[in-house]
């Protein structure tokens, strides 16, 4: 081989050394390039994610909202301001119970199970009517739904009738389907909608089913137990009848027994 053609094979050897050269370090200015994006990405990404799950944290929940709906769907047979006022009986009865009651209440159950035909005996004979005001401070208590759901449910019921309204409430205090208090079944809809099986008027009840589901009466819940807290009532069952609070004799606290309760209706009704 002569020394000119040497000299040319080193030359082209040298060039194809430089070009891979150049191809390997635009390959390597590529890969960082990537990587630097693609850490950029991942901060975003990271950053988006927890600007997202701040906003999530710090929306409003559904009851919270509801809270603040300004346009309340009131259920049928109620009056006053956004319906909040729920009285049954006959509007010739000159008296008037109210009876405070949260749905999650173990008292409250013991006492629908125990008085509970009594006192719907006594509005159906047109002694007293009834006004229902519902609570919902269990929930708070305890955590939960429960309690506004189940109001809200009453509500739907009440849409239906007055008689609808008051079975269902006996239903859902009875031994068989009010759960414990630290039990939050009330808060699906679905163990709603299987106690309301057993009232004639519920059941297969569309209109009824749609109600529940939808939340159609969830705002007037919550304005239903704005009024509870306005009463000044701090806990549940209470009973009152002229603004005094019927108690079992010699006691602060609401009659428990048939017995106790005629005594102190009895009174109450003399005052």
């Amino acid at each position: 081989m002569s020394a000119r053609n040497s000299q040319a094979s080193k030359a082209a050897a040298r060039e194809r050394l430089r070009q891979e050269r150049e191809r390997q370090a635009k390959k390597e200015k590529t890969r960082r390039q990537l990587v630097v994006i693609g850490s950029t990405i991942v901060v975003l990404a990271i950053a988006g994610g927890v600007g997202y799950a701040v906003m999530q944290a710090n929306k409003p929940s559904h009851w919270e909202s509801a809270k603040d709906e300004k346009n309340v769907t009131a259920p049928k047979n109620t009056s006053g301001e956004n319906g909040t006022t729920v009285v049954i009986g006959k509007a010739s009865a000159k008296k008037t119970l109210e009876l405070y009651e949260d749905s999650r209440c173990p008292i409250c159950a013991n006492f629908e199970q125990a008085v509970g035909p009594t006192v719907k005996k006594d509005v159906d004979a047109g002694k007293y009517k009834l006004k229902y005001i519902g609570a919902t401070f269990i929930d708070n208590a305890d955590s939960g739904e429960g309690s506004k759901n189940a109001l809200s449910a009453l509500g739907a019921a009440l849409n239906v009738s007055p008689e609808a309204f008051t079975e269902y409430k006996a239903a859902l205090y009875s031994a068989k389907w009010h759960p414990k208090e630290t039990d939050d079944k009330f808060a699906k809809d679905a163990y709603l909608l299987e106690v309301a099986d057993t009232v004639p008027a519920l059941k297969s009840n569309a209109e009824f089913k749609k109600n529940v589901e939808n939340g159609t009466f969830d705002a007037w819940a919550m304005r239903m137990s704005d009024a509870f807290g306005k009463s000044g009532v701090e806990g549940t069952p209470t009973l009152k009848m002229n603004g005094k609070k019927v108690t079992a004799e010699g006691t602060d606290n609401p009659p428990m027994t048939v017995e106790q309760y005629n005594a102190a209706i009895a009174k109450a009704l003399q005052g």
